[in-house]
């Protein structure tokens, strides 16, 4: 009967050592379940959040479509007033080839400078690359 006695208390002590691991078990799985649905929330609220913002940029983009379809507008009818104006002291022909030339010109002036800055842009992004290639170095060796 001691031998009895003495085996109860293991088979209880395995019992309830059998539910605490089933306890926590449970345990993180519902963790688990909490932070992937807490994950799932944050990925729609962002999605959201993009959403709305798209659309405010998508409205401002159409305002400055709109901006810059008045500034050519612009161009265009002050690009007649010269024109008109120069008639009045010349041929009507002659003041349109000078008009034109003044924006042949100004073509060139804004072609050669974004070319010239077109040539500095780099299509990788280099800090980046130099950032990733420290990170590789540390990972493969952390305590150097």
């Amino acid at each position: 009967m001691a031998s009895l006695m003495h085996h109860a208390p293991r088979t209880h002590a395995a019992k309830h050592r059998g539910q605490e691991d089933a306890s926590m078990g449970e345990l993180l799985s519902t963790v688990t379940s909490d932070v992937q649905h807490l994950l799932h929330q944050e990925v729609e609220l962002a999605k959201a959040e993009i959403r709305e913002e798209a659309t405010k940029a998508g409205k401002a983009a159409g305002m400055f479509g709109g901006a810059g379809f008045a500034g050519y507008m612009v161009a265009v009818l002050l690009t007649l007033a010269a024109m008109f104006g120069l008639a009045n002291v010349m041929d009507l022909a002659w003041a349109a080839l000078i008009v034109t030339a003044v924006w042949a010109v100004i073509g060139l002036i804004l072609y050669s400078r974004g070319r010239a800055r077109m040539r500095t842009v780099s299509p990788k992004p280099t800090q980046t690359m130099e950032t990733l290639k420290e990170d590789v170095q540390w990972a493969r060796h952390p305590t150097g």
